[in-house]
Parts: structure tokens; sequence; C-alpha cells
């Protein structure tokens, strides 16, 4: 999967989005974290470790992210639903006018033969779209409401 896209909210916004692990998270990204799934297993300065769904999907994942690299938000999948792995990054980048230009791009790898059609139908075009859409509106709403 790959996303590019513009959101109102600053590189730093971004990552602030991507890396809270409290309980704004689910309000952040309520359209796409399935609450009930959600599940913080680990923390530090620069690291988390979650299992995350999307609501109504068959799929969840346990994912260790890393944002020691100031430009980078990453994440590995060490456990999932479909028996794979995985692994992703984000870099926003700012734009002349304020906000951002965010690059997300992640894989879905090792899922036995029986998964696939569906892990398949996750990359493809239409969903791809939607998800784009799904971060942005994530991002562009954390944008207004983030005290700085």
């Amino acid at each position: 999967m790959r996303l590019d896209f513009e959101t109102r909210a600053s590189p730093a916004q971004v990552r602030r989005a991507l890396t809270d692990f409290g309980e704004r998270r689910l309000r952040t990204w309520h359209r796409s974290l399935d609450p009930e799934t959600y599940r913080v297993l680990g923390a530090g300065d620069t690291w988390a470790v979650a299992r995350e769904s999307s609501s109504h999907s068959p799929f969840w994942v346990v994912s260790r992210y890393d944002w020691s690299d100031p430009d980078v938000v990453r994440w590995t999948i060490t456990e999932s639903s479909y028996r794979g792995g995985g692994e992703g990054f984000v870099r926003a980048t700012p734009l002349a006018g304020g906000g951002s230009r965010v690059h997300a791009e992640w894989d879905n790898t090792g899922a036995p033969w029986t998964q696939r059609p569906l892990l398949f139908l996750v990359h493809v075009r239409p969903m791809r779209r939607l998800f784009g859409r799904l971060w942005k509106a994530a991002l562009d709403e954390y944008a207004a409401t983030d005290p700085g």
C-alpha cells in the first residue's frame, strides 16, 4: 500500500498523531481504529507496541512502532490474525503554505495462500483511496484540535 496526500497538519502534528498511544489515539483515528481491539502492550520514549484493527475488519495486527528517526515513523508487524508480517513507514514534509505532504508505505508478508486474496483487496486502488481519505480526515481534524 502506498499513500500520498496533503494535510493541514504540520509534520510535527503528523508525527504526534502517529506516535500518541494514549487515549487521544482512539479519538484521532476514530474512523479507522476499533476501540474494542486496541491495546497498548508496551511503550517507551521512541517506541510502542500495540494491537490494532479496523472496525469490521477480519484482520488484527500487533505492531512495533519506532520513531527514533526524527523524520520517519516506522512499524513492523510482529503478530497478526493472518499469520503473516509486514512493515511500513510514514514521512511528512512541510508544504510552503503550511501543512504537510504525507507519504506512507506498508506491506503484508508471509500470509498463507488462503489469506492472500483478502490482503490483496486491501491494497488495490479503491481501498488506497479510502485509506488516503481516512488518514487525511484524521490528520486535518488533529491539526484543528492540536494545542501545539
